[in-house]
């Protein structure tokens, strides 16, 4: 008897409102687990094909093995007995594709994108080495020498720096302790590492942590045919990560990142918040462009006025994140132009968080803002890989593909009280880490 496959389509509107995304979704889930989503688009002639696997620094539990999960994502280009390294990157090229990939914290995403002809081709390559990756062991332990290159390119910028101590500091159980290339004396230890490589491959690639993204110009029977044919004899279970819970934290935290070369000063502040998913992440969203974005009395003051400060980041602001899978951090990145500046954008920040306690909101900028938001996604998403690297991390945290519009939902149901009780739970001193960083004067 054929096994069933689970169907679903996720319309552009319901009878109660229309939806944010503004493609239509059809997803389709085969007998082994993996998730086949489909959209259309109108980019005559283009096709973007993206692999979401859920797996990356956050799954990295066992002692030494930080950054595991992006090195495992230069692996996935070592080719297979097929389609070894070579001809790979050939046919790439002869077909006029363009193929990257990239890893965070609770995701890897693998994709391709081109011109429609070459979608056949595709596909057949990346169930072949999702299914049967191949490499020798010298292969691997070069690559890790090109791992350690990048690390070492990465933490030349001291904001890299910066958010190692920042995560190393908040965190004390998560594996959000470390960042997704890991930390140096693991990068440095991973030429050792050849076998664990393979149990890697065998406990996260598999078909029921993967969701495959076609977007753009396809004919979706004939994909969805040589999916079922390429992928179907793909087989295994997903291993759980025994992720340790992280305790709360009951006081505030701080560490200094000494610099030794030129650098701007800079100060980098994190709260502990709610994953995604959640009404908090809904806040979180909107509250980056309401503290610190071009239309906020803070960016008034201390960027024009003051001038005190060269630039704000955010999390949540120029992030397609919906949140993270586990609870992490809201944070802030503040450039200033003087050292001794420091202080007093801490303290304006600081000031501005306690009216927001204490529900003094602006009513007509948290409106703007929510609508500026819903407009700039909608305006980012104009060719298939764009729409394909959005969905990756969308649904990535969760596993659910309608979290864009449970989001937005969330979002627009976000009033003044709800920003103010969220700066009363979590933007308090308590759940706060803050890392300067201090240039070393050369003697």
């Amino acid at each position: 008897m054929r096994a069933l496959i689970t169907s679903s389509i996720l319309l552009l509107a319901s009878a109660a409102q229309a939806t944010t995304f503004p493609f239509p979704m059809q997803s389709e889930t085969l007998p082994s687990g993996l998730r086949v989503v489909t959209v259309p688009m109108d980019s005559p002639g283009l096709f973007a094909y993206f692999t979401l696997v859920r797996v990356g620094s956050r799954n990295e539990v066992e002692p030494g093995h930080t950054g595991f999960a992006h090195f495992f994502e230069h692996m996935m280009f070592r080719g297979t007995e097929r389609f070894p390294a070579e001809r790979q990157a050939q046919l790439t090229r002869d077909l006029g594709l363009h193929s990257n990939a990239f890893t965070w914290d609770d995701e890897t995403v693998y994709f391709y994108a081109g011109p429609k002809t070459a979608l056949p081709q595709v596909i057949e390559m990346e169930a072949d080495r999702f299914q049967h990756l191949k490499y020798a062991k010298e292969a691997f332990q070069t690559e890790a020498k090109a791992v350690l290159g990048e690390y070492n390119k990465d933490f030349a910028d001291p904001a890299m720096k910066m958010e190692e101590a920042l995560l190393d500091r908040a965190f004390v159980r998560h594996t959000y302790k470390h960042t997704t290339i890991g930390v140096l004396a693991d990068v440095l230890k991973m030429p050792e590492q050849y076998d664990y490589s393979l149990q890697f491959f065998r406990r996260f690639y598999r078909p029921d942590n993967c969701t495959l993204f076609v977007i753009g110009d396809f004919d979706r029977a004939a994909v969805l045919k040589t999916i079922r044919a390429e992928y179907g004899a793909w087989r295994g279970h997903a291993e759980p990560a025994a992720v340790p819970i992280e305790p709360p934290q009951t006081q505030e935290r701080s560490a200094t990142v000494d610099w030794p070369s030129q650098a701007k000063p800079r100060v980098l502040v994190g709260w502990h918040t709610p994953e995604a998913g959640t009404q908090a992440a809904a806040v979180q969203k909107v509250l980056g462009p309401y503290l610190f974005g071009e239309a906020s009395p803070l960016y008034r003051e201390l960027v024009l006025e003051r001038q005190l400060v060269e630039s704000f980041e955010v999390a949540y602001l120029d992030d397609d994140r919906p949140g993270h899978r586990d609870p992490r951090l809201f944070y802030y990145q503040a450039t200033a132009k003087r050292p001794n500046d420091l202080p007093a954008v801490m303290a304006a920040v600081d000031r501005a968080i306690a009216a927001l306690a204490n529900g003094q909101v602006n009513a007509q900028l948290l409106s703007d803002v929510k609508r500026h938001l819903r407009y700039g996604l909608l305006t980012s998403l104009e060719t298939p890989t764009r729409v394909g690297e959005f969905l990756s991390l969308v649904v990535a945290p969760t596993g659910d593909l309608g979290a864009l519009d449970r989001l937005f939902d969330q979002m627009a149901g976000v009033t003044p009280a709800a920003l103010s009780s969220f700066a009363q739970q979590y933007l308090v001193p308590t759940h706060r880490t803050t890392v300067t960083l201090m240039v070393k004067e050369k003697k």
